[in-house]
């Protein structure tokens, strides 16, 4: 199946998911400039309408990308519906995700998994901005393998999603 939707899911929707959302879409423009894939992020327990952490804003800014515009999003089952995969932070966010829309079994990981290191991303919220710069630099790492992956993936398939 080609993927055209991704949900990358944190706790809170203001540090992690948001960074991992803008990092993976803009290395998938980079990679992909044809193929429209719409990356967003929400929080299992997340408050609604509010702003990225300014150190999650000023580490990506130091990597060339604004998240200034971003707002927090509670993330619901009929939002994780839509997602062709959805890749969480931790172990503990895939079973909450799965526990809220059992269906997603097989599009449900978490990042480290998809992205083959199996390594957990901590979350910065709280550290200072040399601890959110470390975890930008981690997601950009991991997703650079899921780019990898989903672009092999989607190679390996003929025109009517069967492996080839």
């Amino acid at each position: 199946m080609k993927i055209r939707r991704v949900l990358v899911v944190c706790t809170g929707n203001t540090c992690r998911s948001p960074m991992a959302a803008a990092l993976l879409s803009h290395l998938w423009q980079q990679v992909n400039p044809g193929w429209d894939l719409t990356v967003e992020s929400g929080g299992i327990a997340a408050l609604p309408g509010l702003p990225a952490s300014a150190d999650a804003v000023e580490a990506l800014r130091r990597m060339g990308l604004d998240l200034s515009g971003h707002r927090s999003r509670v993330v619901s089952a009929e939002w994780l519906e839509g997602a062709d995969l959805v890749l969480t932070m931790t172990a503990r966010h895939k079973e909450q995700v799965l526990a809220m829309q059992p269906s997603l079994a097989g599009r449900v990981f978490t990042l480290g998994e998809y992205a083959g290191s199996g390594q957990e991303v901590p979350d910065p919220f709280g550290g200072s901005l040399e601890t959110y710069e470390r975890t930008a630099r981690l997601l950009k790492e991991m997703l650079q393998s899921v780019v990898e992956r989903i672009s092999r993936e989607a190679t390996s398939e003929d025109e009517s999603g069967h492996r080839v």
